[in-house]
């Protein structure tokens, strides 16, 4: 891949009632919600799925960063919580409809020090397209990064 190329994400989906199956290249999603709000409760919600989101999208971006800082990663453990007012998305005028804060902790398996772990933690911040979007949407964020 060549520096300036971008790359291009395409999923497709298909609902039934609040499930909606969608299909990323050979992989396929479901989306639902729980029978108290219409659904079959097949899969995860969607904001839940955002929060997976960013687990799965830091831990690449920290798998590549530790790599490139010579980083001894050995494994980390996510604990992603956020909070959300579901009265915007029932369409109550001036609330936010999406997430008003995330909390954000990682236990890191590693030999090394706090510094490095502040170090990769800062990096991978920078470079996480799911954390970024979350901040440039001004949701507040929580975020810890400790030794296991």
């Amino acid at each position: 891949m060549n520096v300036n190329d971008t790359m291009t994400f395409h999923v497709t989906g298909i609902t039934e009632k609040m499930k909606t199956t969608v299909k990323s290249k050979q992989h396929e999603i479901i989306i639902d919600e729980p029978p108290i709000l219409g659904g079959m409760d097949e899969g995860p919600d969607p904001l839940s799925y955002l929060l997976a989101s960013l687990a799965g999208c830091e831990n690449i971006v920290a798998a590549m960063t530790a790599r490139e800082m010579n980083f001894d990663l050995q494994s980390m453990n996510f604990d992603v919580k956020g909070e959300f007012d579901p009265r915007g998305m029932r369409g109550e005028a001036g609330v936010q409809v999406f997430f008003k804060k995330v909390w954000f902790k990682v236990n890191v398996a590693t030999s090394e020090s706090a510094e490095r772990i502040a170090e990769l933690k800062e990096k991978t911040d920078a470079r996480c397209p799911v954390l970024t979007m979350m901040k440039a949407a001004g949701i507040e964020l929580e975020t810890e990064w400790v030794k296991e």
